[in-house]
């Protein structure tokens, strides 16, 4: 079973609370980016009695034994004691620590094959129960479509957006921001306008009306975020934000048969194309 583990961005990202269990409340729309992992899952050879995760591509920080996708298998296990081993291979290409959800895309795509490659029959209701227990936002990519996020980034409600075709560019400076980071420099705040609402509005008008909280607090230690987006505006974009809590900068722009060519330093990775 090979798949192919995407990417998100947030359109939008509001810290509105301080939850009793240590989390914070947000409000954010997760939208679907076609730049991909390759993820491949197949039962173990006969004689191999446990799982494995074989790991090229982009360098993944800490042990292979816990990585999401080994957990993803080991939730699994723990309730069906009968499952089979499976080998995996996961070659990383979305870069890690991005504000684009790679890592949660990876264990949320393995749930979805480990029950394809062994006819497991789950609902997704029960895919997305265990996706939750993996990471805040990992369960999201069951379904995989556009979805206002609420509560840590896992609750969801339908929306009407459509942004199929739209050309888009991304850019990843190289930092790794961790989610501490992020969040020491935040004051919760519900934002004046409902996100729902201002994404109803044209995009023309979305510079204006949706915000990233993460942009400002982040600001005085990382400038080169702010100047990624004022590049992107420059370069014509309709609506440019920061995804997640970064480090990766993207700008929208409809309209375009191809997203524009930029001159980025050499260690900046960079990915253009449609959502």
């Amino acid at each position: 079973m090979l798949a192919f583990p995407n990417a998100k961005l947030n359109l939008g990202l509001y810290v509105t609370a301080k939850r009793p269990d240590g989390y914070h409340a947000l409000e954010t729309v997760f939208l679907p980016l076609p730049w991909t992992d390759v993820l491949e899952v197949l039962p173990a050879p006969k004689g191999q009695p446990a799982s494995g995760l074989t790991l090229s591509g982009r360098p993944i920080p800490g042990e292979v034994a816990s990585n999401l996708c080994l957990k993803a298998y080991g939730l699994l296990k723990a309730d069906m004691p009968d499952l089979p081993a499976v080998q995996m291979q996961l070659h990383k290409i979305v870069p890690i620590g991005a504000g684009l959800g790679g890592g949660s895309a990876d264990a949320a795509f393995a749930l979805r094959a480990i029950g394809d490659v062994f006819n497991l029959h789950m609902t997704t209701e029960r895919l997305e129960g265990y996706a939750r227990r993996l990471g805040a936002d990992c369960a999201f990519f069951i379904q995989n479509t556009p979805r206002l996020a609420l509560e840590k980034g896992d609750v969801f409600e339908p929306i009407d957006l459509n942004l199929t075709g739209t050309s888009c560019v991304v850019v990843y400076p190289g930092l790794h921001i961790s989610t501490a980071q992020a969040f020491a420099g935040i004051v919760p705040r519900v934002p004046l306008n409902s996100l729902r609402a201002a994404l109803a509005e044209p995009m023309a008008h979305w510079r204006n009306i949706i915000f990233n909280d993460f942009e400002q607090s982040l600001a005085p230690t990382y400038p080169v975020l702010a100047e990624i987006k004022q590049q992107l505006y420059e370069a014509g974009a309709t609506y440019a934000s920061l995804s997640g809590s970064g480090s990766a900068v993207y700008g929208l722009f409809p309209g375009l048969a191809e997203a524009p060519t930029l001159a980025w330093p050499g260690e900046y990775l960079v990915w253009r194309g449609f959502l």
